[in-house]
């Protein structure tokens, strides 16, 4: 129990919080999204069992009307939309998942499960991509180091209390409008060359390697 203490390293920006078992392979644990009424920026970085849109949809039912995820080759969105219980343009989801929602009422929004097997890890094309900070990154603190990090001369995060985007820009190694992130962090990122980030072997999701950088 003593071993597994990522749990305090959950305790970050967007309400994160985690529950632990004693084998470090059934960490489990839970991210929540604050949401309000309108479009909220969410992600998926536990194993909660959703393999569609409509899973998440129907794990709380009647808070959102609208999943949308964005399709970096061309440029927009995708949107699932709630037809009265069927959701027209379903799609599926996964490990790092980052998910933009239209709620329909305030509530808090929970990626809860297991860890998955492998880090989270994106095929970045040029242009507008949408990414989570995953779970073993936890040593980049500021959008400007996941820019950095990630080849892009920009980086977006969603405030929902104002149903905009605020953007950190790269002003030549000078990250203008900077702001603070954290592991599972949803953000939209502006790339400059196709990257896979984060590089190399995924490797697998430990206890004792979150919170450490590759």
């Amino acid at each position: 129990m003593k071993k597994i203490m990522f749990v305090l390293l959950l305790i970050v920006s967007i309400g994160f919080l985690a529950a632990v078992e004693s084998d470090p392979s059934a960490v489990v644990g839970y991210v929540k999204y604050p949401c309000v009424v309108g479009n909220n920026l969410v992600a998926l970085p536990m194993s909660a069992g959703y393999a569609w849109a409509s899973d998440l949809a129907n794990a709380y039912p009647g808070n959102m009307d609208a999943i949308s995820k964005w399709d970096a080759s061309l440029q927009d969105w995708t949107t699932a939309v709630d037809l009265g219980g069927f959701w027209d343009g379903d799609f599926e989801v996964g490990n790092g998942s980052v998910l933009m929602i239209n709620a329909l009422a305030v509530f808090n929004m929970f990626s809860i499960g297991s860890l998955y097997a492998t880090n989270a890890q994106y095929n970045l094309l040029v242009g507008n991509n949408t990414v989570m900070i995953p779970l073993n990154y936890s040593s980049l603190a500021m959008a400007g180091d996941a820019g950095t990090a990630m080849g892009a001369d920009a980086v977006s995060t969603w405030d929902a209390g104002l149903q905009d985007w605020l953007t950190a820009v790269d002003l030549g190694g000078f990250w203008d409008g900077d702001f603070a992130i954290s592991i599972g962090y949803p953000l939209m990122a502006n790339i400059l060359a196709p990257v896979v980030w984060p590089a190399g072997p995924r490797g697998n999701v430990r206890s004792n390697n979150i919170g450490t950088s590759k």
